[in-house]
């Protein structure tokens, strides 16, 4: 077992919890280094973390914020995982513009993936920390592990995380950062991080919350080790792990 459990009476406690970890997280980065990371996730579950984040007194100025997947949707669409983001946390916590690092979903999910891919090679390298953690220019962006400070996840009714959907074969890919992916229960094509970067994260934290996760979350923390039929395996059984789960959610877990 390699996940830590914190388990709580709502979503709303889960998601509060949730935030309060992000930012400490957040805030011990920030002493030693100029800048942090953070991706985010989509779906509804983190409604109620964006909100709990709002209020807590972070420099959003010295964060950037990344986002683990998309749809294939400009912004403004509701089903744009950029636009609840906007709408809860950018917008409230008045997040400057240039600590966001969009997926560019408009121009198509093989162009948005590409670009993000090269973004997110591009800011680790020009920022990268040496030893002391003092910033120096990395000659070769691409020879660079990304390691974001804080990757968050959920975990989707299929066992699904990011849009790593059940029978991906990116699911086995640790070379690639950022792939569109074709989702055919959904007849839809996904712009998602790859393991390489969930796996890479400094920390990685999971939230959860509904009885429709339940199953989920007993097949990603009990279930025997297969991250093809249960993509959510990669956070809880490849590293470290913090999972935010409400009572509905852990209600299956032994």
């Amino acid at each position: 077992m390699s996940y830590r459990l914190n388990i709580f009476a709502d979503a709303q406690g889960a998601a509060a919890a949730c935030a309060s970890f992000i930012a400490s997280s957040l805030h011990r980065e920030l002493a030693e280094n100029p800048w942090a990371t953070l991706a985010v996730s989509g779906g509804s579950t983190p409604r109620l973390m964006f909100d709990a984040l709002v209020h807590e007194p972070l420099d959003w100025s010295r964060v950037h914020l990344f986002f683990v997947d998309e749809r294939p949707v400009p912004p403004g669409d509701p089903q744009s995982n950029y636009t609840l983001c906007e709408t809860r946390l950018l917008t409230p916590a008045k997040v400057p513009a240039a600590s966001v690092h969009r997926i560019l979903a408009e121009r198509g999910p093989a162009v948005a993936a590409a670009r993000y891919s090269d973004e997110i090679a591009s800011f680790f390298g020009q920022n990268a920390v040496d030893a002391e953690g003092k910033s120096r220019q990395a000659p070769d962006a691409g020879a660079l592990t990304p390691r974001f400070t804080v990757i968050q996840c959920g975990i989707g009714p299929d066992c699904h995380t990011a849009s790593l959907f059940p029978r991906q074969p990116l699911i086995d890919d640790r070379e690639g950062l950022v792939a569109a992916v074709e989702v055919a229960k959904l007849q839809q094509t996904r712009i998602t991080m790859l393991p390489r970067l969930l796996l890479d994260a400094k920390a990685l934290v999971v939230l959860a919350s509904g009885a429709d996760k339940a199953w989920a979350c007993e097949q990603a923390c009990q279930a025997p080790y297969d991250p093809l039929q249960f993509p959510a395996q990669l956070l809880t059984r490849q590293r470290e792990s913090e999972l935010f789960l409400d009572q509905a959610a852990a209600a299956a877990l032994r």
